[in-house]
Parts: C-alpha cells; structure tokens; sequence
C-alpha cells in the first residue's frame, strides 16, 4: 500500500472528524483503561522546559503541560482542522503554541538538538515510516532529551477484535487470535461512516527501532488502571479483555 495514499486517506478522515474526536485519550489519560500520568509521573517538573508534541490533536495534552509552567509549546498534526481547533481551545485557555501543519514523516520545520521533551499520546503508531520518525525525533532532541508515547498495544488487534465490526468480541468467555501478531500489514477500519488505514507493529519492532535511532529505553508500560481490572459489575466485553492482556502501551526513552 503507498505511503502517501495512507497518509491523505488518514488526513482526510481526521479533517472531517477532528469535532467528534475533541479532547479524547489526552494527558494526564495515556490509553484505554490505562493507568494515567497522575500514576506514572513520567514527565516529573516541565517546568520552562521545551514540548514538542508529535499528532497533538486539539491541544488538550499540550494545555496540560501549559497548566504545569513548561516553558514553550510546539505541536504537529496532519490535520488543519486539529489544529485549527487546538489553537482556539489553547487561546481560550490563555496558551499559545507553535503548531506546524505536517505528516510527521516529514522534515518538520522545528530547531534541532532543541527540545526536552518529544511526546506523542495515541499518536505514534499512524506513522508510515516507523524508523524515520524516531530517527526525527532523536534530531528534535537534546542530548538526554526524553521521548514519550502511547499507542494500542499489539496485542490489542490481535486478539478478540473485529476489525469490520471495530470492537471487542469475546467468544464464550475465551479470548481468540484474530490476526497474526507477527502480521505487520497495512489494514483499513471503517470509523464514523469513513476508514482509516494503520499497521499493528510488533514490541520488538518499537524497541528496535529506537534503539537504533540512538535511544536507551527507560520504561514500557502495559498495566491497565486499578478500576478497571479490579471493577466487578462491568462486564463489557472491553472490560472483560482488559483484565487479560493490555489494551495500550506507552514507552518512555532517553536520547543517548
């Protein structure tokens, strides 16, 4: 499938969606029913420290960080209308940001060897360059500079999911493979009367890819929020999964 195909496909359904979507899976919230910010404290003290957030939605994650003193704001979106709406949701709130409208597989305009701090929330995995990305990321970067980002969890696709459905199904009780985990090829979702297109990427592939990009991995989190695995009236079929296997994961990494 050709990488810019999936990237204008991807922009077009973010341009018409970005409403519905408003404010959705931002910090301190890393994933579905995952544990939060307020329990990781992966960030610490922002304060005065330079953010560049990587597919930064409607500016409610970058607000987070204007809330906690960090010293400059950047963001980057595919969408127009993304950013469009975090500019006035930032102004509303008395915040100003940098907010470049690009693929993040592109040579973004933004200083180099510059920022503190390079985060994604729910955003990362819509790359179709996964190498490319990090290794931009680790040129934004100081030295021991921090990356940060959350996404599904591999497994989150693999198993008791319906991608044509776009839900959870659990089969008398038993989780079941749907897909291959070591299956890597670009599928379509429908969503919202629309599609999007993604890959479901192994650990390793994240790991590695990291570390060649010149990364020490500090922390990977897979662990699903106390609620939810201690709840005992939702039976969902998303609750049900969680208490299982993860549902998200979010990797914290240091520049070397």
């Amino acid at each position: 499938m050709n990488n810019g195909k999936i990237i204008e496909n991807n922009k077009s359904y973010w341009n018409a969606n970005a409403d519905f979507w408003f404010g959705t899976t931002a910090l301190p919230e890393y994933g579905v029913k995952f544990v939060t910010e307020d329990d990781l404290h992966l960030f610490g003290d922002v304060s005065g420290k330079k953010m560049l957030e990587i597919c930064c939605g409607s500016g409610h994650s970058l607000k987070y960080h204007a809330d906690r003193n960090a010293g400059e704001l950047w963001g980057v979106d595919l969408s127009q209308k993304q950013l469009d709406n975090a500019e006035k949701f930032l102004s509303e709130n008395g915040y100003t940001a940098k907010l470049i409208c690009s693929p993040m597989e592109a040579e973004l305009d933004v200083p180099k060897n510059y920022f503190d701090y390079v985060y994604s929330i729910y955003g990362i995995g819509w790359t179709t360059d996964l190498q490319g990305t990090f290794d931009k990321i680790a040129s934004y970067l100081r030295k021991d500079g921090i990356l940060i980002f959350s996404w599904h969890h591999t497994l989150n696709y693999c198993v008791a999911w319906s991608c044509a459905e776009r839900k959870d199904i659990i089969e008398s009780d038993k989780l079941v493979f749907s897909k291959s985990y070591f299956d890597e090829s670009y599928f379509t979702m429908p969503v919202d009367d629309s599609e999007i297109i993604l890959c479901n990427r192994k650990i390793s592939t994240y790991v590695n890819a990291l570390a060649k990009a010149g990364f020490v991995i500090e922390q990977m989190i897979e662990q699903n929020d106390t609620a939810t695995m201690e709840s005992m009236e939702d039976i969902s079929d998303k609750t049900r999964k969680a208490k299982m296997i993860p549902i998200s994961l979010c990797f914290k990494a240091r520049k070397l």
